[in-house]
């Protein structure tokens, strides 16, 4: 009884998405006549299929990974919904769904709904004046017409019993159109080897940094720290008018390593992370680029602090770039967290041309995005405009 039940409910649920997938189907064909629209309207159709995936794993128990959000300026998502195969994918589940759907979730609702009414309308026939009508236009007036509800509720049941096996051939099918295809999981698999390698590399990496910053700078101040200290000593008791300046030479040593020890924290994990919160922390970034910046964000909430501090230094690295060599008039930074993925946009009106390897930083974005099983695209034409979207993963 539990599978019919759960079966019931899934197709039943189907019948909701296929009436969204007819909207939809409308949607995107207004889009396709009206171009402009379809990079408008795609990432709203993406998040109906993606309602379909949560429910077909609450049914199968199987978790359908969800394509990158479709974020980012207009020509940039246009550029990804005319290039994305899955969007293609997508559209095809859209029209088989509003089909099938809708028959299948008809059939779930109706037959449960007839087969109740079947004994109501034989045992209560007498009690309305004139007889009653079942849900088969059979007007029940008299005990053998009443008599047969008993054949088509059994009918009915048999019907019902079915719905597992229909629920399970629908399933099949959705899980089929909407599952990446084998190419793009081994292309998956080989990407999360090679990003969990970059990743040790990265941390490696970050490690020596520290270490080098630490041993290079902090540790040559701490050592004439107390040199000085060491210096004032000898004079404290050889010449002690002099004693108080060697003490202050001390002093401003100590302060100078003290910084350097900050800036080396604030090179692992930002404070302002911590005072601000990440949308703060970008709002403060932005305030002091010298381009004019916009930030649209909603308020995200506290993040794992990974995810906030990669984050914040790719849209740090991004607006120091477009500071230095886009020439742009206006940039202007999104972040939008859908439900657990948290997008980061920076795009700029600039020249455009942006070269990796030209030390601009994205390969280092790249690599602490990837770390954290994320992506980085970034997308610059000459003559502009640069568009650099980051998708981390948040965990929630």
């Amino acid at each position: 009884m539990k599978r019919i039940w759960a079966a019931i409910v899934y197709l039943a649920s189907g019948l909701l998405t296929a009436i969204a997938s007819w909207l939809a189907l409308g949607i995107l064909l207004l889009s396709v006549v009206v171009l402009p629209l379809l990079p408008i309207t795609a990432p709203y159709v993406r998040r109906i299929v993606d309602f379909d995936r949560r429910r077909l794993a609450r049914y199968t128990g199987v978790e359908l990974p969800s394509p990158p959000p479709l974020d980012g300026p207009w020509l940039h998502r246009a550029q990804r919904v005319l290039a994305d195969p899955e969007s293609r994918r997508e559209g095809l589940w859209l029209v088989t769904h509003a089909l099938f759907g809708t028959v299948f979730g008809a059939l779930a609702i109706g037959i449960p709904g007839s087969l109740i009414q079947q004994p109501f309308v034989m045992l209560t026939w007498w009690m309305i004046p004139g007889g009653n009508d079942n849900s088969f236009g059979v007007h029940v007036d008299s005990w053998p017409k009443a008599l047969l509800s008993v054949p088509i509720a059994l009918v009915l049941w048999l019907v019902v019993l079915q719905f597992p096996k229909l629920a399970n051939l629908d399933a099949r099918w959705a899980g089929k159109m909407l599952s990446p295809p084998k190419a793009s999981l081994e292309k998956r698999l080989a990407e999360v080897v090679a990003t969990r390698a970059a990743a040790l590399q990265a941390h490696g990496a970050e490690l020596r940094r520290i270490e080098r910053n630490l041993h290079d700078g902090t540790q040559n101040k701490l050592v004439g720290v107390v040199m000085m200290l060491g210096i004032a000593e000898r004079t404290l008791k050889q010449n002690p008018d002099n004693a108080l300046q060697a003490l202050l030479r001390a002093q401003d040593a100590a302060g100078d390593a003290l910084e350097e020890l900050r800036n080396v924290v604030r090179s692992i994990h930002p404070p302002v992370l911590e005072d601000l919160g990440l949308d703060g922390a970008i709002q403060a970034l932005a305030a002091r680029c010298p381009v004019p910046c916009v930030l649209t964000a909603e308020h995200l909430g506290r993040l794992p602090a990974a995810v906030e501090a990669a984050a914040y230094f790719a849209v740090a690295e991004a607006l120091t770039n477009v500071a230095k060599h886009s020439g742009a008039r206006h940039a202007w930074v999104s972040l939008n967290l859908d439900r657990d993925r948290l997008a980061v946009v920076v795009h700029d009106d600039g020249k455009g041309g942006a070269d990796e390897k030209q030390g601009t930083g994205l390969d280092g974005i790249r690599g602490r995005v990837a770390a954290l099983d994320g992506t980085a695209e970034v997308s610059s034409p000459e003559g502009g405009p640069t568009v650099l979207t980051v998708v981390l993963p948040v965990g929630k």
